[in-house]
């Protein structure tokens, strides 16, 4: 039986349909399963957000030590749990993984998952700050290349300086929207994350450095001068730009990493 026809045959049998409110599409495509569970260990204990009908969570549940998959939408809860209850290194949770200390589940955790689109930021965010040291996410193309994409580079946004400061981000593979039911309008693409054992910059304040990035990208087309004036001070900001040698015409988007740190520090 193929992805595809497992998947139909769950389901009609269930009568499940994708909840559009929970960004959910199913995939199908076999090559794209793998690359992504191929990610998990004999040795790994596992997290999956979003199990949905669970054909990712069987093939890690293959590979990895223990699943914990954490699903929000409780009509696939009665699914997942009819389908993995002869599996003994697999833990349904029915909550919203916003809402889960993941600190219970050890330092060790891996992060796996096809997450959905609208929630993509926020869940990053909150993996990364609750020190999960591996992630592979299955996401929308254009934010996995903005999450991967250099500082300073035209494709970069606020998560992008984010993402740089705590870890390495790279694109290991393209999905194309065919691979999924329903089919999303756009092509996915899987990330991997590791968390560096240190920030890659030095910051006195981390409120006041993410503030002013932030701020910036809320203003992105803006030049420096007049993109963080809330968070900085205009006075301010003139003198630090001074100290710095950043001309006040330049546009905050082409800053590095230790440009906003710099900053940041002397912003304090």
């Amino acid at each position: 039986m193929t992805v595809f026809e497992e998947t139909k045959f769950l389901m009609d049998k269930y009568n499940v349909h994708p909840n559009k409110n929970l960004g959910q599409n199913f995939l199908i495509d076999e090559t794209a399963l793998n690359l992504i569970a191929d990610n998990a260990n004999e040795d790994d204990i596992v997290v999956e957000v979003g199990p949905g009908l669970g054909t990712l969570t069987a093939m890690l549940a293959k590979r990895a030590k223990k699943v914990i998959a954490v699903e929000l939408d409780r009509n696939m809860i009665e699914i997942l749990e009819d389908r993995f209850k002869l599996y003994e290194n697999v833990e349904i949770i029915n909550d919203d993984i916003l809402n889960v200390d993941l600190k219970q589940f050890g330092t060790k955790v891996k992060v796996i998952a096809n997450l959905p689109y609208y929630i993509t930021t926020q869940i990053v965010t909150k993996l990364i700050r609750e020190d999960i040291k591996d992630i592979t996410i299955l996401i929308q193309k254009e934010v996995a290349e903005r999450i991967c994409a250099k500082p300073g580079n035209k494709d970069a946004g606020a998560i992008t300086y984010f993402v740089n400061y705590y870890a390495n981000a790279k694109i290991i593979g393209d999905v194309p929207k065919e691979s999924f039911v329903p089919a999303p309008k756009v092509d996915s693409a899987v990330v991997n994350l590791k968390k560096l054992p240190e920030p890659r910059v030095k910051v006195e304040n981390e409120k006041i450095f993410f503030d002013i990035i932030k701020e910036n990208f809320t203003k992105r087309r803006k030049t420096i001068n007049n993109s963080i004036t809330n968070t900085v001070g205009k006075e301010k900001l003139k003198e630090i730009l001074k100290e710095l040698d950043i001309s006040e015409s330049t546009r905050g988007e082409k800053l590095s990493l230790e440009d906003f740190a710099n900053i940041a520090n002397l912003a304090k």
